[in-house]
C-alpha cells in the first residue's frame, strides 16, 4: 500500500468514527422521549388507580347507615298550671287563687305550678297546703338513648330523692297501680316549727314524660294535722289527672286545644294572696 493512500485512510476513518459516534447519539437521544412518554403514561395510570379507590372508599363511607333512635311518644307538654281541674284545686288547696308558674327554659321539655293555701281560723288555728306539679319531658337521643328510657331512668332518681328528704320521720314507699306506666307514692313526716307536714309525692312515668306531685297539709296554730291517708288520696287523684293532661296534650286533634280550658284559669306570677309558711316545701320535692 503506497504512502499516499494510507494517508487518505487515516484522514477517513476519524470523519467515520465521528459519524458512528453521531449515529448512536441520535438514535439515544430518540429513545429518550419514547422512555418519558412510556413513564408518563405508566405515572397517569398509578394516579388514576388511587383516584378511584378514593372514590370508591368515600362512596362505600357515605353508604354507611347512621345511627338511629326510636321516636318519643310524646312530642309537648301541656300548660302545668292548667293540668288540673277546678274542682280537684278546690279540693285540695281551697284558698290558692291562682297558680304559680315554676321558672323554665323550654316549656314543652320543663314546667311546674304551685298553689300555696292557708285557712287561717285565728286563734281556732289554721289549715296550711301546698300541692305541685312538676312535668319533665325526654326527646330520644342518638347517643343517650330513647326518650322513655330516659324518663325511665329519671322517674327512678325522683323517687330516690323522695326517699330521702332531710328530716323526714316515718318514710314508706309504695307501688301506685293505674296510673301511667309505672308511679310510686313516696309518705313521711316532716316537723317544723310551724308544726308537723304530712308529705306525700306521687312520681309517674307515662311514656317519654315524668309527672312528679308533691302535697303536703299541716294544722298550724294549735289545729290539729290532716289525715295522711286522706292526703294521699287527693294527691294520687291528681298526680293521675296530671297524667291525662299529659296524654291528651299529645293526641291527635288536640294541637292547638288549651289545657287552660279545665277550668283552672292561667297561671299567675303570684301566689295565693294569704302568707304561707316557708316549711311547705319538701327538701327533696324538685321538678
Amino acid at each position: 500500500m503506497s504512502e499516499g493512500t494510507m494517508q487518505r485512510r487515516a484522514q477517513r476513518d476519524p470523519a467515520d468514527q465521528r459519524a458512528k459516534r453521531l449515529t448512536r447519539v441520535l438514535v439515544c437521544a430518540a429513545a429518550v422521549p419514547v422512555m418519558l412518554i412510556a413513564a408518563g403514561c405508566s405515572s397517569d395510570s398509578g394516579s388514576d388507580d388511587g383516584k378511584d379507590k378514593g372514590a370508591g372508599a368515600s362512596a362505600s363511607t357515605s353508604a354507611s347507615p347512621s345511627p338511629t333512635v326510636q321516636a318519643a311518644a310524646y312530642k309537648k307538654l301541656p300548660e302545668a298550671c292548667g293540668v288540673l281541674s277546678k274542682k280537684t284545686l278546690e279540693d285540695l288547696a281551697p284558698e290558692a287563687k291562682a297558680g304559680k308558674e315554676g321558672s323554665s327554659d323550654d316549656l314543652s321539655t320543663r314546667a311546674s305550678c304551685s298553689w300555696s293555701s292557708l285557712d287561717n281560723n285565728g286563734v281556732k288555728g289554721s289549715q296550711f297546703r301546698w300541692l305541685n306539679v312538676s312535668l319533665l319531658r325526654f326527646d330520644s337521643d342518638t347517643t343517650r338513648g330513647p326518650g322513655d328510657k330516659l324518663a325511665k331512668e329519671y322517674y327512678a332518681k325522683q323517687v330516690r330523692d323522695a326517699q330521702s328528704a332531710e328530716g323526714a320521720k316515718g318514710t314508706k314507699v309504695e307501688p301506685l297501680s293505674g296510673t301511667g306506666d309505672e308511679a310510686t307514692t313516696v309518705r313521711y313526716d316532716l316537723k317544723k316549727k310551724e308544726g308537723t307536714f304530712k308529705q306525700q309525692t306521687v312520681v309517674v312515668r307515662v311514656e317519654n314524660a315524668v309527672v312528679t306531685l308533691d302535697y303536703n297539709g299541716a294544722g298550724l296554730a294549735g289545729d290539729k294535722a290532716p289525715d295522711a291517708d286522706d292526703l294521699l288520696k287527693d294527691a294520687q287523684k291528681a298526680a293521675k289527672e296530671a297524667v291525662a293532661s299529659v296524654t291528651k296534650a299529645n293526641s291527635a286533634g288536640e294541637a292547638d286545644s288549651s289545657p287552660s280550658a279545665s277550668g283552672s284559669g292561667k297561671p299567675s306570677g303570684k301566689a295565693s294572696g294569704k302568707a304561707s309558711p316557708s316549711a311547705s316545701k319538701p327538701s327533696a320535692a324538685k321538678g
